[in-house]
């Protein structure tokens, strides 16, 4: 049975973005800042069909990644940051549902990604990318807000966390709202490669 999970880079003190974030300003302007290692990389760049980057310690696990995903999940706000600054060939290569009180057509892009727009909730969305995704992995791609509510609800299996040497010291940090007590963790793996520490942990449900 295919898993829910979630992959995002943070900072040292806990953030995903900084302040006066918006399309305008993806992330708060501290996208380069936290992903500067993942840019590096070969493994991701050919993703976005960008040439060049190193072939680092990183590439195996960015591939793994890519590869078990058939489905992402996404809040509306980083779909409108994405939407600002995603290549035409926007680097998902299967369907995205996007959560969301604004109703839009389906968003078909070049390489296989379709964005979806769910109005029915959460759960309505994780239920469609389940279906979509088949025997692959759902990804809960964020912002924050969407993987609180992933993990609140119980269905994250597994979180890889991505934590870059770096203070904000503001912004918007990644488990504020998490209800204390709803999970464990049980950590399975760690690397460091890119001067990044690269850590998977299962998600225990209690």
């Amino acid at each position: 049975m295919s898993q829910v999970f979630v992959d995002v880079g943070i900072s040292l003190d806990g953030y995903l973005a900084g302040p006066d974030r918006g399309p305008q300003n993806p992330m708060g302007g501290v996208s380069m800042q936290l992903h500067e290692w993942l840019f590096a990389e070969k493994a991701f760049r050919e993703r976005l069909g960008i040439p060049g980057g190193e072939e680092g310690a990183a590439g195996p696990l960015i591939r793994r990644i890519f590869d078990r995903i058939g489905a992402n999940v996404m809040g509306r706000n980083m779909f409108d940051e994405g939407e600002a600054s995603w290549p035409e060939e926007a680097p998902f290569g299967c369907p995205v549902f996007v959560v969301t009180h604004r109703p839009r057509e389906p968003w078909i892009r070049p390489g296989g990604t379709t964005f979806h727009f769910v109005t029915d909730g959460f759960e309505a969305a994780l239920a469609l990318a389940r279906a979509a995704a088949g025997k692959k992995d759902v990804r809960i791609s964020g912002g924050a807000d969407l993987v609180r509510q992933a993990l609140n609800a119980g269905v994250v299996e597994e979180m890889t966390l991505h934590v870059a040497p770096l203070i904000l010291g503001r912004g918007l940090r990644l488990l504020d709202g998490v209800e204390p007590g709803k999970f464990a963790l049980r950590q399975t793996d760690s690397i460091e490669a890119g001067g990044v520490s690269h850590i998977t942990y299962d998600v225990i449900g209690k």
